[in-house]
């Protein structure tokens, strides 16, 4: 105990590097943020126990920068304007080219996927040119199961792909009025939009 009375400022001082540094690892970009933020914060209470006020004012500054990116982020998390969704070929080039280049973060998160087939019905969730997130479908007698929900890890903090289901018009012109997920999903998002959990996975009636 009396060496943790002696020492807490220099723990306060590693914690506070670790975390920043933690904080440079991270491919979400919300994650990051909110990480970056909190070691600037422990950073910014260390230097001013310290005084030493140049490093203080540069991690205010940073807590700011943080601050504003985290509320605009946070503020198109639901935005129409900044996510697009784009329906493709089974067979596009460029699909196929995002699905390759992501199959192995893809099998993390949906094991039981292979490849789009014939006939299925493909969208891409993009972010101005950027590319955020892929949902294929397989349309069977009015049901569409969900074979791919992938989002890339930058944007996993988002689900882009709930833009999809938002845009239910859409997929009632194509003929769906139920939609079911995989049960072989990990960290499913589904209860957040709509969708309710059944016995195989999550489904949501249009």
């Amino acid at each position: 105990m009396d060496w943790l009375t002696d020492h807490w400022l220099d723990l306060l001082g590693w914690g506070g590097s670790a975390l920043l540094v933690f904080s440079l690892m991270q491919a979400r970009v919300l994650r990051f943020r909110v990480l970056n933020l909190v070691a600037c914060m422990v950073l910014t209470v260390f230097n001013g126990l310290l005084e030493i006020w140049p490093m203080v004012a540069m991690n205010v500054v940073l807590c700011a920068i943080n601050i504003w990116f985290i509320v605009k982020l946070i503020g198109t998390r639901d935005d129409d304007t900044v996510f697009e969704v784009l329906e493709v070929r089974p067979d596009d080039t460029y699909l196929f080219h995002v699905l390759v280049g992501s199959s192995a973060d893809i099998t993390k998160f949906q094991p039981d996927f292979d490849a789009p087939h014939d006939g299925d019905t493909v969208y891409l969730v993009q972010k101005g040119q950027e590319t955020v997130g892929v949902v294929v479908l397989a349309i069977v007698d009015g049901v569409a199961k969900v074979r791919l929900d992938y989002v890339t890890p930058r944007y996993r903090d988002f689900s882009p792909g709930r833009f999809v289901w938002k845009s239910l018009e859409r997929l009632r012109e194509a003929g769906v009025r139920r939609v079911v997920t995989s049960p072989a999903m990990v960290a499913p998002y589904y209860a957040k939009v709509g969708f309710r959990p059944d016995r195989e996975g999550f489904s949501l009636d249009l």
